[in-house]
């Protein structure tokens, strides 16, 4: 009877075949669930809290106007006097109701009625260049309009 003497075992090395089913795999998950942000923010707003908020139904059905001071590394160039920015440019009163119908425009003609013009105001910016916001935008016949908030979880600290 002959007695093997328990030699070194090499470990089999680790098949790496499956490896680039598991890259697209994981390639076209991140394709298909990234979602891609619509405007560059060019304004800093911090938004004004509030006890009784109601969320939006249909966030595709809402045009944001955002109104503020000029981020830090724009306040060179444009001054540190809040702005209003449509999509991804800065642009005056007069402007939004080329908006108003760029964003029609490009809205199914049964959910233009359902449009909402959601404004994002920093809590320190003077009402003066809302009421023009919305002056422009009731001439433009869009009369939907809403303020954005952030909502106050405890009630007693408001």
């Amino acid at each position: 009877m002959q007695i093997r003497k328990k030699g070194k075992k090499e470990v089999p090395p680790v098949s790496t075949a499956s490896l680039p089913d598991i890259v697209f795999m994981l390639l076209f998950f991140f394709m298909v669930t990234t979602v891609m942000r619509e405007t560059s923010l060019k304004v800093m707003h911090v938004i004004p809290k509030a006890r009784e908020v109601a969320k939006l139904e249909r966030k595709s059905l809402v045009a944001y106007i955002h109104i503020g001071p000029p981020l830090k590394q724009l306040q060179g160039i444009y001054g540190t006097e809040p702005r209003i920015q449509l999509d991804d440019a800065f642009a005056t009163p007069a402007e939004i109701p080329t908006f108003v119908e760029l964003v029609k425009a490009s809205t199914a003609e049964p959910e233009i009625p359902l449009l909402t013009y959601s404004l994002k105001v920093d809590s320190k910016t003077k009402m003066g260049i809302v009421v023009d916001v919305k002056q422009e935008l009731r001439k433009a016949n869009a009369l939907k309009i809403n303020y954005s908030t952030g909502k106050i979880l405890d009630k007693t600290t408001f």
